[in-house]
């Protein structure tokens, strides 16, 4: 590789062993800083506990991107230079029990970060106890252009007063405890990954995968990001205001098997009527009672799941397909582009044309996708 990866090794074993609304939209209305005219230092935070995946995935993401920077445009100076970082150089042990090796001290990076993220893991508790580390947490970031956090990562964020009246997200387990622990937060569950200026947050473990990209794209364009997510062999590259619950695990997660069933049904349907007395009807109780146990057994309607399962469908294939609006409204059971152009509104605060626009993952010419340009959408009156 053109850089060393904080001397990563991948042995496990004993102590003894050897290593918005969508997130980055308003890049123009809140420019960063300018980024260095050399490599971008990505100094990855690790304490003892770290979760590992939290930093081997963001520190892969952006190993693969200077690769990819480097044979496309023939440049010899590397796009990144990563850095793991501790508050005592040396091997750090993460929560699964292989070692991370801390290439620096806290002591030895005091300046010339880019970006530095915040890894997450049961050791983040302690972590917080340790006032050098917030400490130098915080001085850092002010002298950062960009400032994240993967995973429980926030806490450490938020412990150093980095968050406060900032939009963030963390794994949805950790969302309340957070929301408690630091009131002056807004903590939203679901998003995948936010960015409130130059602060970036994101949810659980692969999250910061998506986060990584999102900031390789804006750094080097769509498609870098794109050729670095095909690279890692990652089905798609999720934009940032994606949910952290797709509707397939919101039904895996539903204790009630009756419920469980026509959930599936229901996703595997999604074309058909889906009328509450339909619904109903398969669970062999009253559309009244069927509605409450429903609603206590997911915590929505059943409208509004299978809104959000229409939603989920459709944007799949508005990211992979050269499909017309209208015909994936049919598809999906909208009925219309109209319905389902007011269900991403609900839902995902943009319109389908803008979605693909941005999200699209597919060779699309305009002659392909005639229902679908930005400017009719929006003489619609949206």
């Amino acid at each position: 590789m053109a850089l060393t990866v904080g001397y990563l090794s991948l042995q496990t074993g004993t102590p003894g062993a050897i290593l918005l609304p969508m997130a980055l939209a308003d890049e123009r209305q809140n420019p960063l800083k300018a980024r260095p005219a050399g490599p971008q230092t990505i100094a990855i935070v690790i304490f003892p506990d770290v979760e590992a995946l939290d930093v081997t995935g963001p520190a892969e993401v952006f190993a693969t991107a200077t690769d990819l920077v480097s044979q496309r445009f023939g440049s010899s100076t590397p796009a990144y230079s990563i850095v793991l970082c501790a508050p005592r150089k040396g091997r750090v042990m993460t929560s699964s029990g292989v070692e991370l090796f801390a290439s620096k001290s806290l002591g030895d990076l005091t300046k010339g970060v880019d970006t530095l993220i915040i890894a997450g893991g049961r050791g983040v508790t302690p972590a917080m106890r340790d006032q050098h580390l917030v400490g130098w947490i915080r001085k850092t970031a002010w002298r950062s252009r960009r400032v994240c956090s993967v995973c429980a990562g926030a806490f450490l964020l938020a412990e150093a007063g980095l968050l406060r009246s900032r939009r963030v997200t963390t794994h949805w387990r950790l969302c309340d405890k957070l929301a408690r622990a630091y009131p002056d937060v807004a903590v939203e569950c679901d998003p995948i990954f936010l960015r409130d200026g130059n602060v970036f947050t994101s949810a659980g473990v692969t999250a910061g995968i998506d986060l990584s990209l999102a900031l390789v794209e804006a750094d080097h364009g769509r498609e870098i990001a794109l050729a670095v997510a095909r690279e890692l062999v990652m089905f798609l590259k999720r934009p940032g205001g994606q949910s952290q619950f797709s509707v397939e695990l919101r039904s895996q997660a539903t204790d009630r098997e009756p419920i469980r069933e026509v959930q599936s049904w229901i996703v595997q349907n999604l074309d058909s009527e889906l009328c509450l007395d339909v619904l109903a009807r398969r669970t062999a109780m009253s559309p009244r009672n069927f509605t409450r146990v429903f609603k206590r057994a997911t915590g929505m309607t059943p409208a509004t799941f299978v809104e959000l399962a229409r939603v989920e469908k459709a944007r799949r294939c508005l990211e992979a397909s050269s499909l017309g609006v209208e015909a994936i409204a049919s598809q999906c059971g909208f009925g219309t582009s109209e319905s389902m152009r007011r269900a991403f509104f609900r839902t995902i605060r943009v319109p389908p044309a803008s979605y693909r626009e941005r999200f699209c993952t597919s060779d699309l010419s305009a002659s392909e996708q005639p229902e679908d340009h930005p400017t009719r959408e929006s003489r619609g009156g949206t």
